[in-house]
Protein backbone atom coordinates (compact mmCIF):
# COMPACT_ATOMS: atom_id res chain seq x y z
CA UNK A 1 0.00 0.00 0.00
CA UNK A 2 1.25 3.56 -1.18
CA UNK A 3 0.98 5.37 1.59
CA UNK A 4 3.13 8.88 0.62
CA UNK A 5 0.01 10.48 -1.43
CA UNK A 6 -2.61 9.93 1.53
CA UNK A 7 -0.42 10.75 4.50
CA UNK A 8 -2.31 14.17 5.00
CA UNK A 9 -5.43 12.51 4.56
CA UNK A 10 -5.02 10.03 6.81
CA UNK A 11 -3.82 12.03 9.23
CA UNK A 12 -6.92 13.91 9.28
CA UNK A 13 -8.91 10.09 10.05
CA UNK A 14 -7.19 9.96 13.29
CA UNK A 15 -9.88 12.72 14.32
CA UNK A 16 -12.65 10.35 13.63
CA UNK A 17 -14.55 9.96 17.12
CA UNK A 18 -13.81 5.91 17.06
CA UNK A 19 -10.11 6.22 16.88
CA UNK A 20 -10.29 8.19 20.19
CA UNK A 21 -12.99 6.33 21.98
CA UNK A 22 -12.11 2.74 20.82
CA UNK A 23 -8.87 2.57 19.08
CA UNK A 24 -6.95 4.90 21.23
CA UNK A 25 -8.49 3.56 24.85
CA UNK A 26 -7.80 -0.37 22.90
CA UNK A 27 -4.35 0.09 22.37
CA UNK A 28 -3.46 2.02 26.08
CA UNK A 29 -5.91 -0.73 27.80
CA UNK A 30 -3.44 -3.55 26.77
CA UNK A 31 -0.41 -1.76 27.18
CA UNK A 32 -1.20 -1.32 30.64
CA UNK A 33 1.30 0.16 32.64
CA UNK A 34 4.12 2.21 30.53
CA UNK A 35 6.42 4.33 33.08
CA UNK A 36 10.09 3.27 31.54
CA UNK A 37 9.14 1.28 28.91
CA UNK A 38 11.35 0.83 26.02
CA UNK A 39 8.88 0.84 22.79
CA UNK A 40 8.95 -0.09 19.83
CA UNK A 41 6.11 1.17 17.10
CA UNK A 42 5.83 -0.26 14.01
CA UNK A 43 3.61 0.94 10.98
CA UNK A 44 3.76 3.82 13.08
CA UNK A 45 2.19 6.26 10.73
CA UNK A 46 2.50 10.16 11.64
CA UNK A 47 3.08 9.22 15.00
CA UNK A 48 0.08 9.52 16.44
CA UNK A 49 0.12 6.59 19.01
CA UNK A 50 3.71 7.05 19.42
CA UNK A 51 3.25 10.21 20.90
CA UNK A 52 0.76 9.34 23.08
CA UNK A 53 2.60 6.23 24.79
CA UNK A 54 5.34 8.41 25.41
CA UNK A 55 3.49 11.12 27.09
CA UNK A 56 1.74 8.05 28.96
CA UNK A 57 5.12 7.71 30.60
CA UNK A 58 7.19 5.17 27.93
CA UNK A 59 11.15 5.98 28.52
CA UNK A 60 12.03 5.93 24.81
CA UNK A 61 9.75 5.38 21.90
CA UNK A 62 10.92 4.36 18.41
CA UNK A 63 8.49 4.30 15.41
CA UNK A 64 8.84 3.07 12.12
CA UNK A 65 6.83 3.42 8.97
CA UNK A 66 7.55 2.30 5.20
CA UNK A 67 6.21 5.66 4.09
CA UNK A 68 8.43 8.78 3.58
CA UNK A 69 5.69 11.07 3.83
CA UNK A 70 4.51 9.55 6.89
CA UNK A 71 7.54 9.64 8.58
CA UNK A 72 8.35 13.54 7.72
CA UNK A 73 4.60 14.09 9.96
CA UNK A 74 5.94 12.32 12.78
CA UNK A 75 8.91 14.23 12.58
CA UNK A 76 7.72 17.53 11.98
CA UNK A 77 5.43 17.05 15.16
CA UNK A 78 8.17 15.99 17.10
CA UNK A 79 9.89 19.11 15.69
CA UNK A 80 7.16 20.76 16.57
CA UNK A 81 6.74 19.50 20.13
CA UNK A 82 9.75 17.50 21.29
CA UNK A 83 8.85 15.13 23.35
CA UNK A 84 11.48 12.70 22.50
CA UNK A 85 10.21 10.11 19.90
CA UNK A 86 12.28 8.81 16.81
CA UNK A 87 11.00 8.11 13.76
CA UNK A 88 12.82 5.58 10.91
CA UNK A 89 11.71 5.22 7.90
CA UNK A 90 11.80 1.14 6.90
CA UNK A 91 9.57 -1.69 5.73
CA UNK A 92 8.60 -3.53 9.09
CA UNK A 93 9.07 -6.78 7.33
CA UNK A 94 12.78 -6.47 6.75
CA UNK A 95 13.58 -4.39 9.56
CA UNK A 96 16.43 -6.63 11.35
CA UNK A 97 17.63 -6.21 15.25
CA UNK A 98 17.38 -2.40 16.11
CA UNK A 99 17.30 -2.90 19.71
CA UNK A 100 16.18 -4.10 22.69
CA UNK A 101 12.52 -3.05 24.03
CA UNK A 102 10.02 -4.38 26.37
CA UNK A 103 7.09 -3.39 24.62
CA UNK A 104 5.89 -3.53 20.57
CA UNK A 105 3.38 -2.02 18.92
CA UNK A 106 1.23 -3.00 16.07
CA UNK A 107 -1.55 -0.73 14.94
CA UNK A 108 -2.85 -2.30 11.69
CA UNK A 109 0.16 -3.74 10.70
CA UNK A 110 0.09 -7.43 10.57
CA UNK A 111 -3.15 -6.90 8.27
CA UNK A 112 -0.94 -5.34 5.40
CA UNK A 113 0.22 -9.23 4.93
CA UNK A 114 -1.23 -10.73 1.76
CA UNK A 115 0.61 -13.99 2.57
CA UNK A 116 1.57 -16.74 5.43
CA UNK A 117 5.13 -15.76 4.13
CA UNK A 118 4.67 -12.02 5.08
CA UNK A 119 2.92 -11.95 8.06
CA UNK A 120 5.53 -14.30 9.64
CA UNK A 121 8.69 -11.78 8.03
CA UNK A 122 6.49 -9.21 10.48
CA UNK A 123 6.14 -11.17 13.60
CA UNK A 124 10.00 -12.01 12.88
CA UNK A 125 10.85 -8.08 13.21
CA UNK A 126 8.76 -7.99 16.09
CA UNK A 127 10.34 -11.27 18.33
CA UNK A 128 13.76 -10.13 17.01
CA UNK A 129 13.45 -6.72 18.96
CA UNK A 130 11.34 -7.91 22.03
CA UNK A 131 13.47 -8.82 25.24
CA UNK A 132 12.46 -11.97 26.47
CA UNK A 133 9.47 -11.59 28.47
CA UNK A 134 8.61 -8.40 26.09
CA UNK A 135 4.81 -8.17 24.99
CA UNK A 136 3.38 -7.33 21.38
CA UNK A 137 0.33 -5.44 21.09
CA UNK A 138 -1.95 -3.93 18.64
CA UNK A 139 -5.00 -3.47 16.63
CA UNK A 140 -5.79 -5.28 13.01
CA UNK A 141 -8.27 -5.90 10.47
CA UNK A 142 -10.93 -8.51 12.01
CA UNK A 143 -10.99 -11.88 9.74
CA UNK A 144 -14.10 -12.77 11.65
CA UNK A 145 -15.62 -9.47 10.35
CA UNK A 146 -18.30 -11.04 7.97
CA UNK A 147 -18.95 -8.52 4.76
CA UNK A 148 -22.28 -8.25 5.24
CA UNK A 149 -21.72 -5.46 7.70
CA UNK A 150 -19.29 -4.08 6.04
CA UNK A 151 -21.54 -0.93 4.56
CA UNK A 152 -22.82 -0.58 8.77
CA UNK A 153 -19.80 1.58 9.49
CA UNK A 154 -20.78 4.67 7.62
CA UNK A 155 -21.73 6.51 10.71
CA UNK A 156 -17.89 5.76 12.00
CA UNK A 157 -16.82 7.55 8.86
CA UNK A 158 -15.63 4.79 6.57
CA UNK A 159 -17.22 2.05 5.45
CA UNK A 160 -15.17 -1.59 4.26
CA UNK A 161 -15.61 -3.40 0.80
CA UNK A 162 -14.41 -6.93 0.54
CA UNK A 163 -12.77 -7.40 -3.37
CA UNK A 164 -13.67 -10.44 -4.98
CA UNK A 165 -12.48 -13.06 -5.15
CA UNK A 166 -12.94 -12.59 -1.04
CA UNK A 167 -10.97 -15.65 0.97
CA UNK A 168 -7.26 -15.57 2.18
CA UNK A 169 -4.97 -13.04 0.58
CA UNK A 170 -7.87 -11.23 -0.25
CA UNK A 171 -8.27 -7.19 -0.31
CA UNK A 172 -10.35 -6.01 2.05
CA UNK A 173 -10.75 -2.37 1.18
CA UNK A 174 -11.35 0.69 3.72
CA UNK A 175 -13.11 3.79 2.50
CA UNK A 176 -12.97 6.50 4.57
CA UNK A 177 -15.17 9.60 4.34
CA UNK A 178 -13.37 13.39 4.43
CA UNK A 179 -14.90 16.60 5.72
CA UNK A 180 -15.31 18.10 2.00
CA UNK A 181 -17.37 15.38 0.78
CA UNK A 182 -14.23 13.32 -0.62
CA UNK A 183 -12.82 10.04 0.04
CA UNK A 184 -9.34 8.00 -0.15
CA UNK A 185 -9.24 4.22 0.59
CA UNK A 186 -6.67 1.64 2.33
CA UNK A 187 -6.08 -1.57 1.37
CA UNK A 188 -5.67 -4.43 4.08
CA UNK A 189 -5.86 -8.22 3.73
CA UNK A 190 -7.43 -11.00 4.74
CA UNK A 191 -6.10 -13.94 6.71
CA UNK A 192 -7.99 -16.58 8.89
CA UNK A 193 -7.80 -15.80 12.26
CA UNK A 194 -6.52 -19.40 12.65
CA UNK A 195 -3.57 -18.39 10.08
CA UNK A 196 -2.59 -15.64 12.40
CA UNK A 197 -2.68 -18.03 15.07
CA UNK A 198 -0.48 -20.36 13.92
CA UNK A 199 2.00 -18.03 12.50
CA UNK A 200 2.55 -15.95 15.94
CA UNK A 201 3.18 -19.82 17.33
CA UNK A 202 5.53 -20.53 14.64
CA UNK A 203 7.57 -16.97 14.99
CA UNK A 204 7.99 -18.02 18.99
CA UNK A 205 5.29 -16.05 20.77
CA UNK A 206 3.62 -17.51 23.10
CA UNK A 207 -0.26 -16.23 25.09
CA UNK A 208 -1.88 -14.90 21.49
CA UNK A 209 -4.94 -13.84 22.21
CA UNK A 210 -7.71 -11.73 20.49
CA UNK A 211 -9.24 -9.07 22.42
CA UNK A 212 -12.59 -7.31 21.29
CA UNK A 213 -12.13 -3.82 21.25
CA UNK A 214 -12.64 -1.53 24.26
CA UNK A 215 -14.74 1.58 24.58
CA UNK A 216 -13.86 4.12 26.88
CA UNK A 217 -16.08 3.72 29.37
CA UNK A 218 -15.61 7.90 29.72
CA UNK A 219 -17.49 7.94 26.78
CA UNK A 220 -20.98 9.94 27.30
CA UNK A 221 -23.77 7.87 28.28
CA UNK A 222 -25.88 9.58 25.63
CA UNK A 223 -23.08 8.35 23.17
CA UNK A 224 -22.61 4.71 23.75
CA UNK A 225 -25.64 3.63 21.85
CA UNK A 226 -24.21 5.71 18.49
CA UNK A 227 -21.34 2.27 19.22
CA UNK A 228 -23.86 -0.78 19.79
CA UNK A 229 -22.68 -1.62 15.72
CA UNK A 230 -19.56 -1.57 16.00
CA UNK A 231 -18.87 -3.50 19.31
CA UNK A 232 -21.13 -5.89 18.11
CA UNK A 233 -19.52 -6.50 15.23
CA UNK A 234 -15.97 -4.92 15.20
CA UNK A 235 -14.68 -4.28 11.96
CA UNK A 236 -11.32 -4.12 13.48
CA UNK A 237 -9.92 -6.65 16.65
CA UNK A 238 -7.22 -5.88 19.12
CA UNK A 239 -4.34 -8.47 19.41
CA UNK A 240 -1.51 -9.24 22.25
CA UNK A 241 1.56 -12.03 22.65
CA UNK A 242 4.66 -12.43 24.63
CA UNK A 243 7.81 -13.10 23.54
CA UNK A 244 8.54 -16.26 26.20
CA UNK A 245 11.16 -15.26 29.11
CA UNK A 246 13.54 -18.91 28.15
Amino acid sequence: MEYDPIASDYRASKQLAFRRHIEQYSLLTLCGHLDGQRVLDLACGEGWHSRTLRQRGARRVIGVDISSEMISLARASEADSPIGCQYFVHDAATLGAIGTFDLAVGMYLLNYASSVAQLESFLRAVHVNLRCGGRFVGMNNNPANAPEHFASYARYGFVKEAIPPFGEGGIVRYHFHKDDGGSFSVDNFHLDRQTYEEAFARAGFVDFTWHAPFLDPDTPAAETAHWDIFMTHPPVIAFSARKPTD
